[in-house]
């Protein structure tokens, strides 16, 4: 392979994607999605539902193509979601926001959390704090933008993280602390007394709070509390959503990022020089979405509430040790009683043995962190009862034992 220089070496390699050799591996996610491909395992390891939206929804998209919603819509988004958007704020959280200037509309979350933190990153001086194990793409934007990573353990069985810990990680290098809330990948939902240092330490280093909340409708025991409703954070926060999970519509890509005008204005200038715009068709579909009734963001928690409740009898059935998740598609679980040692092999020989697919929780960590993480497994629930049911079958008939 050529020696290629440029800044895709230490984005790949922020991601944990770049081998011994300098080839770049794929995924774990592609890699376990072709697993499940090849031996007609249940894939429960990517987290993509495999159910349609709200018809509402998916109509309103059909109906916007043939009205003739397919060119570049505005920079900042279609003013009717920017409306949404900001209707959902106020009417689930309080948040007021002005449509016009504290609201973007982004490719997806991710492209939001990418947009973001090379807009506010400046250099290696600059420090993102994220809490490990964490979503992938967030290492990979921290070294894109040639920022540094520190991260705070989350533990195993609650996942929450120890204060002394977090304060000792947020310093006046901090440029970022970027929270996830509900969590992927360990379905935990952070405490107020986390929220609230979080906020706390933000003011006395003077950084910035970076929110990932595209899980906010799909918490378990209580309603979401946005970390911007805290006294003394909404000046200093910038809060990510989309539509992807909670209208079961993850290919559409439709996110958006809000927060004070002119943080939304320093990440557009970077965000309209990557896709520029995008989604169409879908925006206003999202838009309905987010109009609808108390009753269907009520009922994507209570269903989802139902899965992750089978998929967890299921795996205490096969005789796992389970974490049960407060938020989010996915439930952690301990393989050590079942034998394993290294949750990477231990996934593979599980899609062989008892034809499902999951995700070993060390591709959510740096690889010199990922001793705590050794023997966890994480599983996705948002799938169909039916095919949640026989994952929970066929793990119970014990293949380990």
């Amino acid at each position: 392979m050529r020696d290629i220089p440029g800044a895709w070496r230490r984005t790949a390699g922020g991601a944990g994607l770049l081998g011994a050799d300098g080839a770049v591996t794929p995924t774990i996610f592609a890699e376990m999605s072709a697993l499940a491909a090849s031996t007609g395992a249940i894939n429960l390891g990517q987290g993509f539902p495999d159910e349609d939206g709200p018809a509402e929804v998916l109509e309103a998209a059909r109906a916007a193509i043939g009205a003739g919603a397919n060119q570049y819509p505005p920079g900042r988004g279609v003013p009717d979601l920017l409306e949404a958007v900001a209707e959902h704020q106020a009417r689930h959280y309080g948040i007021r926001l002005d449509p016009g200037s504290e609201i973007l509309v982004t490719a997806g979350a991710t492209e939001a959390i990418a947009a973001t933190l090379l807009a506010l990153c400046d250099g290696p001086d600059d420090e993102v704090v994220v809490f490990e194990p964490h979503y992938d793409a967030y290492a990979a934007c921290v070294a894109l933008a040639g920022a540094r990573l520190r991260t705070v353990p989350l533990r195993w069985p609650d996942f929450q993280p120890d204060l002394d810990e977090l304060a000792r990680a947020v310093t006046d290098r901090t440029r970022i602390i970027l929270v996830n809330d509900p969590h992927n990948p360990t379905g935990t939902v952070f405490s107020a007394a986390v929220r609230e240092e979080i906020v706390r330490l933000a003011h006395r280093h003077d950084a910035l709070i970076v929110t990932d909340e595209v899980y906010e409708h799909l918490v378990f025991d209580a309603p979401h509390t946005p970390i911007a409703t805290l006294p003394g954070a909404a000046e200093r926060t910038l809060s990510i959503s989309s539509g992807g999970k909670t209208f079961r519509t993850t290919g559409w890509k439709i996110g958006w990022l809000s927060g004070p005008a002119d943080l939304v204005t320093a990440v557009l200038a970077v965000k309209q020089f990557l896709t520029y715009v995008g989604g169409a068709p879908f925006q206003p579909a999202i838009a309905t979405g987010l109009r609808l009734p108390d009753s269907f963001f009520a009922g994507i928690a209570d269903d989802m509430r139902a899965k992750r409740d089978v998929l967890g009898a299921g795996l205490c059935a096969a005789g796992f040790d389970v974490s049960t998740p407060r938020g989010s598609y996915f439930t952690v679980a301990d393989a050590a009683p079942l034998g394993a040692v290294d949750a990477r092999a231990f996934c593979l020989e599980l899609a062989e043995r008892a034809g499902v697919v999951a995700i070993p929780l060390t591709a959510f960590a740096a690889p010199e962190r990922r001793t705590p993480y050794a023997t966890l497994v994480r599983f996705a629930a948002c799938k169909r009862m039916d095919v949640l049911e026989e994952a929970a079958l066929r793990l119970a008939n014990k293949p380990f034992t």
